[in-house]
């Protein structure tokens, strides 16, 4: 009787010890009608890592001026921030740390804070999570393309994108390159430019990198577009498209093209 008293007992501090008490949010002194990112947004990391860069956002009041002591809450699917909410300081800004999720691709993170009058003002900002494709694409990226397609210089590489006449696109350029198929995009990198009829200056790298390597070079275009890649549409919407081009030409038409899918369907 005595050993089941002290397992039971132990059991109550076991499942005490697990739970997670999520910390009361900080009360607010003041309050803001807008929150804007100051840096931050569009960083990329290694899936389960934090970003390189804190998070720094700023509340605003009606009159465009800082606040200070309104509290700003942030929340985003996988992502975790350290910490999740904090008084502005001085300056209207808060500084937060985060860590992207598991699994690669897009994180968005969401950072609201509280009117007076009720409800939130928020802003949304984008992370990206690369895996070790994506990776492997960065690092070909880093070594043979960033001087001529990306405009920014370092103190250890001069960018070379202004001498360029045209000037390459970025590579986060996704309203002209989600345009371009995978194809395509895998056939330039290999082939050079003049394989679709673009410039000449875009050199052949089919020579100097394997497939493996074109094939993450791919995936990293695809994974840091700006705007991402659109996700494919679905058949249901090839076949809502049809359904409103026959109902529009031939009701009948409409009607007995339904009713063979739906045939097909069973």
């Amino acid at each position: 009787m005595k050993r089941l008293g002290l397992l039971i007992f132990a059991t109550v501090l076991l499942l005490a010890g697990c739970r997670h008490f999520s910390p009361q949010a900080p009360k607010p002194a003041a309050y803001g009608t807008q929150i804007v990112e100051v840096s931050g947004g569009k960083q990329l990391a290694q899936v389960g890592s934090p970003l390189p860069q804190p998070l720094v956002l700023q509340v605003n009041g009606a009159d465009g001026n800082p606040v200070t002591g309104a509290l700003v809450m942030l929340h985003g699917e996988g992502v975790q921030f350290t910490p999740a909410q904090a008084l502005t300081d001085s300056s209207g800004q808060v500084t937060v740390t985060a860590q992207v999720g598991y699994n690669p691709g897009d994180y968005q993170v969401t950072a609201e804070t509280p009117k007076a009058g009720g409800g939130t003002a928020s802003l949304n900002l984008r992370e990206i999570a690369l895996g070790y494709e994506q990776t492997v694409g960065k690092m070909v990226n880093d070594k043979y393309c960033i001087r001529c397609h990306d405009p920014e210089s370092t103190p250890e590489r001069v960018s070379n994108l202004d001498n360029l006449s045209p000037a390459p696109h970025q590579f986060t350029d996704g309203a002209t390159l989600n345009r371009i198929s995978d194809a395509d995009l895998t056939n330039m990198i290999a082939h050079g430019g003049p394989a679709l009829g673009k410039s000449p200056q875009m050199p052949a790298y089919g020579a100097t990198l394997k497939p493996p390597e074109i094939k993450a070079m791919l995936s990293y275009i695809r994974t840091i577009a700006d705007p991402p890649v659109p996700e494919p549409r679905s058949e249901i919407w090839k076949i809502d498209i049809l359904f409103e081009f026959l109902l529009s030409r031939s009701p009948l038409a409409a009607f007995l093209a339904q009713r063979r899918c739906c045939h097909w369907a069973r």
